[in-house]
């Protein structure tokens, strides 16, 4: 896979883990009333965003009746409410909700990924289904590293999901490694001591999350606002 186009087709394909395999084609089969007729994708839902993003942000994994349904990650479902919307009030996204495929969504200089492709039950991938999934994730920031200038990690099981993957590519971790908090950071360097990424850790939007006011929609914007200038990506409306 020598382009991320590949990476994506390739990912859309998998069936490593059985338990997602099930579920991802039971939550389609079954549906939610309000999605009666739609085609569920019910596949691995691969990243989105350019392939020459400066940042990076990682989730979890697909929603059942979010990207599980829509074929596009953070798509269809209240996490990715409030994630595009922070994304579009800050200039990252050409509009502030995702709806389905083919929407107009266009993403500026940040690419959206997990360390899961399959919606998991109970949105509780194992960390064997994790371990099985790393490639992926590795291979797809592997691609992005020429560009890549940040990390936003959404969320503890993200955030230990990224930190053996970027040992295993090469970044020098800090000692002791760092911990995942809300505006956590950390910064990377290569074996040679020649290129950086920032970590900036972020708890994840679920609709828990925002709803118990844990992850506010300012904070949210913060942590990406953070990630963006890190990158030196143009933030092109005010931060509310």
């Amino acid at each position: 896979m020598n382009s991320v186009g590949e990476l994506d087709a390739a990912v859309a394909t998998c069936r490593a883990c059985p338990r997602l395999v099930a579920w991802r084609e039971e939550a389609a089969r079954v549906k939610r009333r309000a999605f009666q007729d739609w085609q569920y994708w019910a596949r691995p839902v691969p990243g989105f965003g350019p392939p020459d993003a400066a940042l990076a942000i990682v989730g979890l994994a697909p929603a059942a009746h979010g990207g599980n349904r829509t074929g596009r990650i953070f798509t269809g479902d209240p996490s990715g409410d409030a994630l595009y919307a922070a994304l579009y009030d800050i200039g990252l996204a050409s509009q502030p909700t995702a709806t389905h495929r083919g929407d107009g969504l266009e993403l500026y200089g940040v690419r959206i990924t997990v360390p899961v492709h399959c919606a998991p039950p109970d949105n509780r991938p194992t960390t064997g289904e994790r371990d099985t999934c790393r490639p992926w994730l590795a291979r797809e920031l592997d691609l992005l590293r020429p560009t890549l200038r940040a990390i936003v990690v959404l969320g503890g099981f993200a955030w230990q999901a990224v930190l053996p993957v970027l040992a295993g590519a090469g970044w020098q971790l800090p000692r002791p490694r760092p911990a995942f908090g809300h505006g956590a950071e950390a910064l990377l360097t290569d074996a040679a001591g020649e290129r950086q990424v920032h970590l900036v850790g972020g708890y994840h939007p679920s609709q828990r999350n925002m709803s118990t006011r844990t992850l506010t929609s300012g904070m949210l914007r913060d942590v990406l606002h953070r990630g963006a200038v890190i990158s030196g990506l143009p933030l092109q409306r005010q931060h509310p």
